[in-house]
């Protein structure tokens, strides 16, 4: 299967935001609200277009999206992955890596250190995210240390400390 990954347009958006409604539909930690969440981030003035991205597939349906959105650690500004979503009939067949890799790339191009997020580290971990407690990177909610992971965009990983803050669109 071809994907083709690109920067999210306003005529994506409705298409977007029902695609990561269905994504989530019947995800086991999902309040079925990141469509919303989507929505309202692109409203934020920090809002970042070039890391708002999605996949379509060669008949140009979009099967894919994610977002990267601003953060603070400690007085650092860095990204928040979230959220990343895939049609359930495309899961499993490397949208959403391919999606990842892409917004990496996209971020360090636009000189963010890491990349921080919230999920499941049987997946995650495989993309190279780890442990945010290695680099210094707190989380503000009280969840096990396997979950909030990070991703350092450089190589060694640039000196970072703090608690993340997240926009206020996220309700943390």
């Amino acid at each position: 299967m071809n994907i083709f990954i690109h920067q999210a347009t306003e005529n994506d958006y409705p298409a977007i935001e029902k695609l990561v409604e269905i994504a989530f539909q019947n995800a086991p930690h999902s309040d079925n609200t990141e469509h919303i969440l989507v929505a309202k981030l692109r409203q934020n003035a920090d809002f970042i277009p070039a890391l708002s991205l999605c996949a379509k597939d060669e008949q140009g349906q979009i099967i894919g999206y994610v977002l990267l959105s601003k953060i603070m650690v400690g007085n650092q500004n860095e990204l928040a992955l979230a959220p990343i979503a895939v049609l359930p009939e495309y899961q499993g067949q490397g949208v959403g890596k391919a999606l990842i890799l892409h917004a990496h790339t996209v971020a360090k191009s636009l000189g963010f250190s890491y990349s921080i997020l919230l999920g499941d580290p049987n997946y995650y971990q495989k993309l190279g995210y780890q442990n945010a407690s290695k680099f210094g990177i707190v989380s503000p909610f009280d969840v096990p240390d396997a979950y909030f992971m990070a991703y350092p965009l450089y190589s060694p990983p640039k000196k970072i400390a703090g608690i993340v803050v997240y926009p206020p669109e996220f309700g943390v």
